[in-house]
C-alpha cells in the first residue's frame, strides 16, 4: 500500500508542476498598425516586448497590409521558424531564451520592426551589434536595441 501511495503522490506532484508551469505562461498581444495617432507610422505596438520562455506573442493585423516574421540575423539558435501571412494573425511561442527580431516584410524599409527579449540569459545578444538594418529601420532599431538589458 505504501508503495502505491508513494507512486500516486509522486505522479500528482509531477502533474501539478507541469500545470503550474503552463499557468504561468502569458499571451502578449502586439498590434500591427499603420499609425499610432502619436506621429509614428508603420509600427508594431508594443515594439519592445519582455517575455518569458513559454509565453506566446500574438501579432494582430489591426490594419491591412501587414505581417510579422523573423529577422533571421537576430534570432536565437533553435528558436524555430516564424513567418506570418499578410493580413493574418500569427502566434509565436517562445521556446528558447534570447533576443528575437521581428519585421513586417512589406514595411520593413519604413522601420516596422520589433524586438522580443525572452528570459534573463541572452545567448544571442551579440547579434544585436552585428546586425545592420536596411532603410529607415536603423533609427527604430537603435532605439529598441538601447532597451535590451534594462
Amino acid at each position: 500500500m505504501t508503495t502505491r501511495f508513494g507512486l500516486i503522490a509522486a505522479v500528482s506532484m509531477v502533474l501539478a508542476g507541469s500545470f503550474a508551469g503552463a499557468a504561468s505562461a502569458d499571451e502578449i498581444e502586439v498590434k500591427m498598425l499603420n499609425n499610432n495617432g502619436k506621429g509614428k507610422f508603420m509600427l508594431f505596438e508594443p515594439d519592445f516586448i519582455k517575455a518569458k520562455v513559454g509565453d506566446t506573442i500574438k501579432f494582430v493585423p489591426t490594419n491591412k497590409g501587414h505581417n510579422a516574421e523573423a529577422i533571421p540575423a537576430i534570432w536565437p539558435e533553435g528558436g524555430g521558424e516564424f513567418v506570418g501571412e499578410l493580413n493574418k494573425e500569427v502566434v509565436l511561442k517562445i521556446e528558447k531564451p534570447g533576443v528575437y527580431g521581428i519585421k513586417c516584410k512589406p514595411h520593413y524599409p519604413m522601420g516596422m520592426i520589433a524586438l522580443i527579449v525572452a528570459g534573463d540569459e541572452l545567448p544571442n545578444k551579440d547579434q544585436l551589434e552585428s546586425y545592420k538594418p536596411a532603410g529607415t529601420a536603423e533609427k527604430r532599431y537603435l532605439e529598441l536595441k538601447e532597451q535590451v538589458g534594462k
